[in-house]
């Protein structure tokens, strides 16, 4: 990838810059769902194992004998017979990829759109400030401003 800003008729080059920024842009991207959907094989072998649905179970029944009483809290029997963990992890991968993908690819193009203008504004003050002046310059540009201000179009 290669930008190129002009300027006074000059060319500057923000390549190795960009380069940079699209490779983190595009990890942050596809990292992060590459990883989760290698956990989430691993997790639910986990999760599907008897003893995770006997705690699940168990945890209803205890909510279920605490749901009548009387007290500060009210509690309510969650009513999935399955861990919510095991539901979301084999039911709505695609939604978190989905959703990450669309986040970090909005968000992050535009910080990545950001970083780059405000490479290009520091490289273009970097290009003025090490430009020779020449003389006369500001002679003809107090010149014009003394002009503006006697015809009033400042």
């Amino acid at each position: 990838m290669r930008i190129e800003t002009r300027k006074a008729g000059r060319s500057r080059t923000l390549g190795p810059a960009a380069a940079v920024i699209a490779a983190v842009w595009l990890g942050l991207l596809v990292g992060p769902p590459v990883a989760f959907l290698r956990w989430r094989e691993g997790r639910l072998a986990e999760l599907t194992a008897p003893a995770i649905q006997a705690d699940w179970d168990g945890f209803r029944a205890a909510m279920q004998r605490e749901s009548g009483r009387t007290g500060p809290v009210q509690r309510k029997v969650p009513k999935s017979a399955e861990p919510p963990e095991l539901v979301w992890l084999r039911d709505y991968p695609a939604l978190a990829v989905t959703a990450w993908v669309t986040f970090v690819g909005i968000l992050g193009g535009f910080i990545a759109l950001l970083t780059l203008g405000m490479l290009r504004e520091a490289a273009a003050r970097s290009a003025a400030e090490n430009q020779p002046r020449r003389e006369g310059d500001d002679e003809k540009q107090h010149q014009r401003d003394a002009e503006h201000t006697e015809q009033r179009r400042h």
